[in-house]
């Protein structure tokens, strides 16, 4: 439980480290490199507790969202498909990514399904709740982030292997 618990208050904390983008009302932040973290050092359960408990925190109007936000309102703004597809990627990543601590495994998981997945929902969200077409959708919501998205895929993998070989070191695991 303590691990969840730390887990929801980094990702609290990650919703803060937000960059605007000029083009899109969606800000760059920490959180997918945390989504993706979270479901590498956690099991699928506790990947889905952490996640869940994040989003409630975050319905019940706390400002634990991108940007400092809150309240059930931003689950149909422009970003309350991300919400959704945080908590399905960081489950699916959780049940993929095998029993080893390895990058191997890691970095294409992320990539290939938690880029996927969350992008699905964003954009589905964004075609449904903002009522954009897909072409629009896929510019403001998915294409725009990809490169980053990779990129903090990939940085999360290396810190989860690190992490995880620390946590069994010290009897956490």
């Amino acid at each position: 439980m303590t691990r969840v618990a730390l887990c929801v208050a980094i990702l609290c904390i990650s919703s803060y480290i937000a960059f605007p983008l000029p083009f899109t009302p969606i800000l760059i932040t920490a959180q997918t490199v945390i989504v993706n973290l979270v479901a590498l050092i956690l099991t699928p359960l506790q990947s889905f507790a952490a996640l869940g408990t994040y989003f409630a925190l975050g319905l019940c109007g706390l400002p634990v969202f991108s940007g400092g936000t809150g309240g059930i309102g931003k689950l149909f703004s422009p970003t309350g498909g991300f919400c959704i597809g945080f908590i399905v990627a960081a489950v699916l990543i959780s049940l993929l990514k095998g029993k080893n601590n390895q990058l191997r495994r890691y970095i294409p998981v992320t990539i290939f399904v938690g880029i996927p997945v969350i992008y699905a929902f964003a954009v589905l969200f964004m075609c449904v709740f903002q009522q954009a077409d897909l072409r629009t959708a896929l510019l403001t919501v998915a294409l725009p982030f990809l490169l980053g998205d990779t990129l903090k895929c990939i940085a999360a993998s290396f810190l989860a292997v690190a992490l995880n070989k620390a946590l069994v070191r010290l009897r956490f695991a």
